[in-house]
């Protein structure tokens, strides 16, 4: 019955229940954040999706929900349609009024002034701050896609939420294609670990955050904690281990610390690029630990059963997955970024240890 009604694949029809849904969790949670949060999310999934491949058989249909989508999200999907091509065409955006642009202006305007008769102050306060912030969400959102050049993001919990809007290099590649097959088109893609929205935090200096650790038992204290509970689930999974090369483990140490204490006969090495981090992690271990001014170089054979990476790794993570460096390849990742077996080691500090065997 749903491919009567929709054009090009049964899964867009749970975008247009959620984009029905959004109305609901607006008047039931009516918020800044949510109309913030809302007109981002929808503008960058459901609409977005929406304006590339129009989702009814039926051009009315299309019409009506292209009106639907602009009273929502207070956009103009007309609008958004024009200025969205102009971008995959590499060309700047001209504005040309239509009847269709008036239509949907006209209609986002009548909601408006509803609300100004009736509920002015929430329109004030509530509304206008929210959509001001929803769409700058949307701006930083755009920009991050794009700064440096194109880039994805295959986080899989981002890849769910977003309907595949990671793969966005592909996307470029293959702008007619629908979100779903996305993930079927292999390039040669720029990646980040993070998803647009936050990837900011690539400016973030983490060694510079590591470095609060070493002035701060607490911090030490709960570091410890949080990632001992997270190595004592994988643990189980781990092969028989007599030797043990951390990557980058200067500083302050935790990860040598803890398989110290779980694996009191193993030989434990440390290999870092930093000598002075070397030098700030010996107040931290005992004799038995080996200290190696080196650099590791992905893909690079360890003479050790398990290799440990750290969140701060100015490498490519994904290459050392895919590497066959030691028979177990322990990697300090990001909450979004599962990978074999996987163990939550913070929520707050959205951190997460991924385990792989060979």
């Amino acid at each position: 019955m749903t491919r009567i009604i929709l054009r090009h694949s049964n899964w867009d029809a749970l975008l247009v229940a959620l984009s029905f849904a959004h109305p609901t969790v607006l008047y039931l949670a009516p918020s800044i954040p949510v109309i913030a949060v809302g007109v981002w999310w929808n503008s960058n999934t459901i609409s977005h999706n929406f304006v590339h491949l129009p989702f009814f058989r039926s051009g009315a249909a299309n019409r009506l929900y292209g009106i639907y989508l602009s009273v929502l999200l207070g956009i103009p999907q007309t609008l958004w349609r024009e200025r969205h091509m102009a971008h995959h065409r590499g060309q700047s955006f001209r504005f040309r009024d239509s009847p269709a642009m008036l239509l949907e202006s006209s209609a986002i305007l009548g909601l408006w002034f509803v609300m100004y008769l009736h509920a002015p102050h929430f329109l004030w306060t509530v509304y206008f701050p929210g959509y001001a912030l929803g769409l700058a969400l949307c701006y930083l959102h755009g920009y991050f896609e794009h700064a440096g050049g194109t880039t994805s993001h295959y986080g899989w919990m981002y890849n769910v939420s977003f309907f595949n809007d990671g793969y966005h290099v592909e996307h470029h590649a293959q702008p007619g294609e629908h979100w779903t097959r996305l993930r079927h088109i292999k390039l040669a893609a720029r990646s980040s670990r993070w998803p647009a929205i936050l990837r900011w935090i690539e400016s973030i200096n983490l060694v510079r955050l590591e470095s609060i650790a070493l002035r701060s038992r607490v911090l030490q204290y709960v570091l410890l904690k949080t990632h001992e509970r997270a190595l004592h689930k994988l643990y189980p999974k781990l092969p028989s281990i007599r030797s043990v090369t951390i990557v980058g483990g200067g500083m302050y140490p935790r990860t040598a610390i803890l398989l110290r204490r779980l694996l009191p006969d193993a030989y434990i090495r440390i290999v870092d690029a930093s000598a002075e981090h070397l030098e700030e992690a010996k107040a931290f271990l005992d004799a038995s630990i080996e200290l190696c001014h080196e650099r590791y170089i992905p893909g690079q054979t360890v003479e050790s059963d398990l290799l440990v990476i750290p969140l701060s790794f100015n490498g490519a993570r994904n290459e050392v997955y895919r590497s066959n460096s030691a028979q177990a390849i322990l990697v300090h990742d990001w909450i979004w970024s599962k990978r074999g077996h996987s163990a939550v080691v913070s929520l707050l500090l959205l951190k997460r240890l991924n385990l792989v065997t060979k």
